[in-house]
């Protein structure tokens, strides 16, 4: 994609979300992600990874994937993997239990989630999101809550989870960011999970008090603040990931508390 045919699509982008179909759009979110976790972020690379340029494991063949487009692009002649703007990767619970487990029980012990009464309803992973610097406005992070709105109602979906990233692996430079989703938004017990044993670190860095709250918050990443916004909560303790080059707490979101507080919000993708 030359930088002609992505100024041109930001004048006049037109986007779409929906679920990838085929192989092809697997690819392209796979890119996707390689530009913004390698290219952008530094994270460390498989060296088969590296060689296609794609951000892949074996989850990916059991997840369904969310994909924004910008048809935009695609009129301004770029190929359709660069079209792809922003992603989500959505795995659903009966696909987990089937196969290896949820990608974030290598980082989190996941029991009390599992061990929950389900009431007919499925958990929900939510992992691998990313969007194109350039994307990274309202719209954008609109239209993939719409496409994950439309995905917990087609497949009665009872409550989300996942983690959301801080740059690089030092947990003390976001003290009072940590400390303060642990002193005010923390999950109830039988919905907070925790960081395994040698993978991460307490959130508590600071104890409440000693550290000013306005700082803490604009330290928060905008997805981390996007997700309170719509009720979140967030796990015990924060996970290292020195592959990613992140530090990550656990976001959990019950689906019921989302929709009587975003109803209207959540509307628009029915």
């Amino acid at each position: 994609m030359t930088a002609q045919m992505l100024e041109k699509s930001l004048m006049t982008r037109r986007l779409i979300v929906r679920l990838a179909r085929d192989g092809d759009d697997l690819h392209a979110v796979q890119h996707l992600r390689w530009r913004v976790f390698f290219e952008e972020m530094g994270a460390d690379a498989d060296p088969a990874n590296a060689a296609l340029r794609c951000d892949r494991d074996a989850y990916d063949a059991l997840c369904d994937h969310l994909l924004v487009i910008d048809e935009a692009l695609l009129d301004a002649g770029a190929a359709p993997a660069d079209a792809v703007v922003g992603t989500y990767r959505l795995l659903r619970e009966t696909v987990a239990r089937a196969h290896s487990g949820f990608y974030s029980g290598g980082e989190y012990d996941l029991s009390a989630l599992m061990a929950r009464e389900n009431e007919g309803k499925e958990l929900l992973e939510l992992g691998r999101s990313c969007v194109l610097p350039q994307y990274r406005t309202s719209a954008t992070i609109s239209m993939l809550w719409r496409g994950i709105a439309d995905y917990i109602k087609a497949n009665q979906i009872g409550l989300m989870f996942g983690c959301a990233s801080f740059p690089g692996t030092d947990p003390d430079l976001y003290a009072p960011a940590l400390s303060y989703l642990y002193h005010h938004h923390l999950a109830a017990p039988d919905q907070c999970p925790r960081v395994l044993p040698g993978k991460g670190v307490s959130m508590e860095r600071l104890e409440r008090g000693t550290y000013d709250e306005r700082r803490a918050m604009f330290q928060l990443p905008p997805l981390v603040k996007g997700y309170m916004r719509v009720g979140a909560r967030f796990g015990d303790g924060a996970f290292i990931d020195h592959a990613f080059n992140t530090v990550d707490v656990f976001v959990v979101m019950p689906v019921d508390l989302i929709a009587d507080r975003y109803a209207s919000r959540f509307s628009a993708a029915a």
